[in-house]
């Protein structure tokens, strides 16, 4: 049951890069960025404060890892993901964000103690293989912008983003495993203080004529913003805390391998960009990788088993 509530969440966060896509024709991603952290931090906190205002007593380091979480996984995530999307397909982006699990492992050794063994570097070895004809895909956009070597600075921004998005995540997995901090007052949170920090960062560098939305275009930018907040902000980042008190952050990454399949589809059907059967080749090159990394974690003892109790907060 549990795996099939992860599999759904991938499937409706996988929507958000077609419609991020469509969103950013109206305006810049900082401040796409800023008025959706912003809304979804003041929803769920403004439901919690109503629910349970006890849940409000944080202490100061607590705060501090907050802090740390919503400028990784909120800010600088979207942040890089949002420009990376203007240049790259949404199908490529998705790709390239689901290789967090490389990440995820890296980051649960140093703080979980998950120790890799043989299985776990041959299952990564083959994912870094499934993801050079990837790599190898590009646009005009991607070629005018120009690069480090053979990777361009969209690619390398989407990782940048998938890699402070992997951090962030193995802080909130500490703040809701170690601490009394439920998984909606730490997204909550980290959400709000993520908008801040983009909304910051937006008024420095975007052109606000009186807002950085495109002229008669904020009717289409609301809708959108709506949308993907609802979705990702209300709905699966919630999901997803709730399920870090289940599975690993390396597990769960695992199954993140299922959004570029699922972003392919989405975007034929939202904003008419043809599947690409290189990215279906190397998601299935990259997952019976990181199988290897999941079936090594199932033995190890690291994955809980689905009748274990979960106590939720």
């Amino acid at each position: 049951m549990y795996v099939s509530i992860v599999i759904l969440m991938f499937a409706m966060w996988s929507s958000i890069f077609p419609l991020a896509k469509l969103t950013l024709e109206h305006c810049p991603p900082l401040f796409l960025t800023a008025v959706r952290m912003l809304l979804a931090g003041l929803i769920l906190l403004g439901f919690l404060a109503f629910r349970n205002r006890k849940a409000f007593q944080i202490t100061p380091r607590q705060f501090f890892s907050l802090s740390l979480y919503a400028l990784l996984s909120m800010y600088l995530t979207n942040a890089f993901e949002f420009w990376s999307v203007m240049h790259l397909s949404a199908a490529k982006t998705c790709f390239l964000y689901s290789l967090s699990p490389f990440f995820t492992a890296f980051f649960s050794y140093l703080h979980f103690g998950e120790k890799m063994n043989k299985r776990k570097w041959l299952g990564m070895s083959i994912g870094f293989l499934g993801i050079i004809p990837v790599l190898a895909i590009q646009t005009g956009s991607e070629d005018l912008i120009g690069g480090i070597f053979f990777l361009s600075w969209p690619e390398l921004a989407m990782m940048g983003a998938a890699l402070c998005s992997v951090y962030g995540w193995v802080l909130l997995r500490l703040l809701v495993k170690d601490s009394a901090i439920s998984p909606s007052m730490a997204n909550g949170t980290g959400m709000l203080i993520g908008g801040i920090f983009a909304l910051t960062h937006s008024l420095i560098i975007d052109p606000w004529h009186p807002t950085p939305v495109a002229a008669g275009n904020f009717s289409a930018f609301a809708q959108g913003t709506l949308l993907m907040t609802f979705i990702s902000n209300i709905v699966c980042y919630n999901i997803y805390g709730f399920m870090l008190k289940r599975f690993t952050a390396t597990f769960l990454s695992f199954m993140g391998l299922l959004s570029p399949v699922f972003a392919s589809l989405m975007s034929w059907l939202f904003i008419g960009e043809m599947p690409s059967p290189v990215i279906f080749a190397s998601t299935a090159i990259v997952g019976s990788g990181l199988w290897l990394i999941y079936s090594a974690e199932l033995k190890q003892g690291y994955i809980q088993k689905a009748n274990t109790p979960v106590t939720a907060q």
